[in-house]
């Protein structure tokens, strides 16, 4: 099977049409006869024309045999978007190996056929988009109208200063998809409206597949035009500020893939673990137990310091056990288990007191742990951010998939709240930091990242408890009795 795909795969076009009888022959015609003999499937989907558009498609079916086509009129108008979900769909269920759009109002040239799916087929891409702005000034002379030029440049510069790509063009809707890639991104998830086109792209980036541009002919006729310039201006934006913001843990409607690690290493020199190493550093070589250490990247970022890490987590992350000196698995919500011992200089509690059910009781075993004079480093999300308060005050409380709303927290803490458990759980505080947003996740573009991260922690000074993102603390347990850890300590408090 591998080898038949390799050498010969199973090629699909989609032709998207709404009121397309007049050219939908023509578009079909223009096919090229060496590009025919290798399609394996022409699915014609009718987004319920008003006019004999599936008729047309019909008939060219019936007069031209050999060519595999399949005509599909919705019972209902699902959109741009939608229309395009029911083909790949289609594409996945006959198990096709590349998908081509075309549109069959001919505004794309189907004599671009071979060159759209060619890197495809070389394995050197997952997606290839057809681009009017790779030839310089070829737009114009195509006879793209200027304000459509105009508009075109501007939403794609934007769209790449924020999502940190080099696109000539993210708005040609002459494009070849990879059907294993389509498998792997929530395209479902989409809108059904014109800016799906954006979104799927957004998908490709974030999930790390490889997009590539080839140029394309411009072309325009007498065809009806059923964007809303302005509308499609708006989606478009939103759905980059919602994809920098699902960076963020904000709510992104399935743009940010599950590719993308939900606990990695945050390496913005501001973030909490930046800030965290920054504070080992100045610490002499001790023995650390980080809780909830996920792959292990912090733990291995302190090991270049001396410092010797045993970490727990619920999970096995690919390759912790090569960044910590120990790991042990292990849900906190059951306790520290004995088997990590005792007598530890430091325990890391990264973004952690939030997701377990007793952070009081989770308090209590790190005290019994550390040895006398040890200190807890601690961060947690400020629930008292701006961002929650407007979600709260707009009726618009959900879950996010990360961030200080992440879906996995248990427990939210403002800073007053925070102070309040570790104070009666018998912790003094030796010092604390406050860290602003993660701009660089918000902004690709560095320049642009600079300065809205400047103007954050202008705004962090000014009021850390709304502008705060995280709180940062190195906590010392008071004196107690138990000066060590003890293994039956461990199991008694258990």
């Amino acid at each position: 099977m591998e080898q038949r795909r390799l050498h010969q795969p199973r090629i699909g076009i989609l032709i998207v049409a709404y009121n397309a009888a007049l050219t939908l022959q023509r578009v079909l015609d223009r096919i090229p006869v060496s590009f025919r003999q290798r399609t394996t499937k022409v699915f014609i989907c009718d987004d319920h024309s008003h006019d004999s558009t599936y008729l047309v498609g019909l008939g060219y079916k019936q007069l031209t045999p050999e060519l595999p086509i399949e005509v599909i009129r919705n019972a209902q108008n699902l959109g741009y978007g939608g229309n395009q979900k029911l083909g790949y769909r289609l594409a996945i269920e006959h198990d096709l190996d590349i998908v081509v759009m075309l549109h069959g109002d001919g505004q794309y040239a189907p004599e671009c056929l071979e060159d759209i799916v060619a890197p495809l087929e070389r394995g050197e891409a997952d997606a290839v988009l057809g681009s009017r702005m790779m030839e310089k000034g070829a737009a114009r002379r195509g006879g793209m109208p200027l304000y459509k030029f105009l508009g075109n440049r501007v939403l794609t510069t934007f769209e790449n200063t924020m999502l940190g790509t080099s696109l000539t063009e993210f708005h040609s809707g002459y494009r070849a998809y990879s059907v294993r890639a389509l498998r792997s991104i929530p395209f479902e998830q989409n809108s059904d409206d014109f800016d799906f086109d954006t979104e799927i792209i957004i998908q490709f980036h974030s999930a790390g597949l490889r997009i590539t541009e080839t140029p394309i002919p411009t072309y325009y006729g007498d065809e009806i035009c059923y964007v809303n310039g302005m509308k499609y201006a708006k989606d478009v934006c939103l759905d980059v500020i919602r994809y920098r913001l699902g960076r963020l843990g904000f709510s992104s409607g399935g743009l940010v893939s599950p590719a993308e690690e939900l606990y990695q290493l945050k390496d913005d020199p501001s973030s909490s673990h930046s800030r965290i190493i920054r504070w080992l550093t100045q610490m002499p070589p001790s023995r650390v137990l980080d809780l909830g250490c996920a792959g292990g990247y912090v733990a291995e970022l302190a090991s270049r310091y001396g410092h010797r890490v045993t970490g727990i987590d619920v999970i096995e992350s690919a390759g912790v056990r090569g960044r910590v000196a120990q790991f042990v698995q292990a849900d906190l919500n059951d306790g520290i288990p004995p088997s990590v011992g005792g007598n530890y200089d430091i325990v890391l509690a990264a973004d952690v007191l939030e997701h377990v059910r007793s952070p009081e009781r989770l308090l209590d075993q790190i005290d019994r742990v550390m040895v006398r004079g040890g200190v807890l480093l601690a961060s947690i999300p400020n629930f008292g951010h701006w961002y929650p308060r407007l979600r709260a005050v707009t009726g618009t409380f959900d879950y996010d998939e990360r961030g200080i709303l992440d879906r996995t927290h248990l427990r939210f803490f403002t800073r007053r709240s925070f102070l309040r458990m570790v104070r009666s759980n018998g912790y003094d505080v030796l010092r604390s930091e406050v860290t602003g947003l993660p701009v660089s996740t918000l902004v690709a573009n560095r320049r642009l990242s600079s300065i809205l991260g400047r103007a954050d922690r202008a705004l962090v000074a000014i009021r850390p408890t709304l502008f705060g993102y995280q709180f940062l603390y190195e906590l010392r347990p008071r004196m107690r009795e138990m000066a060590t850890a003890r293994p039956d300590a461990l199991a008694e408090s258990g």
